[in-house]
Parts: C-alpha cells; sequence; structure tokens
C-alpha cells in the first residue's frame, strides 16, 4: 500500500519487473511517457520494467511488483474496474480480470461462504479491498479484513472463507498469468 501526498511524486521506477497498481482511494494522475493517466478508486495500471513515471495525489494504491518471462509486453496502461465484464468461478465467486498478459490482476468478489480447500499453479498475492472472513492455510487460519494481505507459493492449498454480512473484495495478483478458476488441487 502506497500512499502519495498531494503534490506530485518523485519518478518512480520497477526497475527490472512489472508493476501492477490499483487505486483504492483519492484521485490523482499518473504521469508516463508524456501522457497522464486518471487516477481514481478502481483504476488499474501495468508498467513495464524501466519505465519511469510519477504520481500526483492525494491518492492511496496497491503496488505489486512480478517478474518478466518473455519479451515484456502490456495491453493497456490503465483499465477500470467498472469497464471489465464479471466472470463467474463458482456459485458464491465472480471476478473481474484487469489484466492477464504475463501476470494477472483481477478483483474476486465473495459472497458469504467459505470456498473448497484448493491450490494454483502460480504464485498468488491477495489484498482485501473489502469485507471480512479468514484465510484457511495449511499451516492455520488468518482472520482478513480491510487492508490485509497474503502470499501463496504454487500449489499451496488454501482456501478464503468470507465470514461478514457482505461482500468481500480481493485484489488478486498471479504470476505467471492464470485464470482465478484455474486449479492444481480441489477437494
Amino acid at each position: 500500500m502506497i500512499r502519495f501526498a498531494a503534490g506530485r511524486s518523485r519518478v518512480r521506477s520497477p526497475a527490472d519487473r512489472q508493476e501492477l497498481i490499483y487505486a483504492t482511494s483519492g484521485s490523482g494522475t499518473l504521469r508516463l511517457d508524456g501522457d497522464e493517466h486518471a487516477l481514481v478508486p478502481g483504476t488499474a495500471v501495468h508498467l513495464l520494467p524501466g519505465e519511469e513515471y510519477e504520481i500526483e495525489g492525494p491518492v492511496a494504491v496497491v503496488s505489486v511488483l512480478a517478474p518478466v518471462d518473455g519479451e515484456p509486453s502490456r495491453e493497456a496502461v490503465t483499465v477500470r474496474f467498472d469497464e471489465r465484464d464479471e466472470q463467474r468461478a463458482d456459485e458464491n465467486r465472480t471476478f473481474r480480470v484487469l489484466f492477464s498478459q504475463h501476470v494477472t490482476q483481477f478483483v474476486g468478489i465473495v459472497q458469504p461462504s467459505r470456498a473448497p480447500d484448493h491450490s494454483h499453479p502460480y504464485d498468488e498475492v491477495g489484498y482485501i479491498l473489502e469485507g471480512q472472513g479468514v484465510a484457511h492455510i495449511e499451516s492455520g487460519e488468518a482472520p482478513l479484513r480491510p487492508g490485509s494481505c497474503f502470499h501463496l507459493p504454487p500449489d499451496s492449498v488454501h482456501c478464503i472463507e468470507n465470514t461478514g454480512p457482505g461482500v468481500m473484495k480481493i485484489l488478486g495478483v498471479f504470476h505467471p498469468s492464470g485464470s482465478p478458476r484455474q486449479r492444481s488441487y480441489q477437494a
């Protein structure tokens, strides 16, 4: 989580990695290669290795760095959550893929329920945007609430349980790219 105050940030770069950003609150502007991109809650950004950018705030974002496999490329610099199609994972879960080239960034929407135990063939990072629940992992349980984050190595058996009265929204990043429906193991 990075909070950019009012004014312009210093020049930033993901160096030799790609960076995925998701705006969570406030509003601002991303400056990249002479272009300006609006940042409001629900805006996702995909930055390539070596790109230099600045952010003008006040805006809060979640930033994830990931390796690059092959020749770096992207679908777009920015996309909006509300512009993406909702896809069904199961009867209690939907998701919207924001980016899916080389790395996947998505927002999952979970109704109150517990998913079956499962694993994925990729590294997974998650950040709770909204709601409350429990992460059930091989080593035990961990409470989840807005601002909680987690990392799951490939093939880690886990499940997320939404224990709240409303939906849980989870920002997820997979590397290498994959689908939230993809499973290595399912109970």
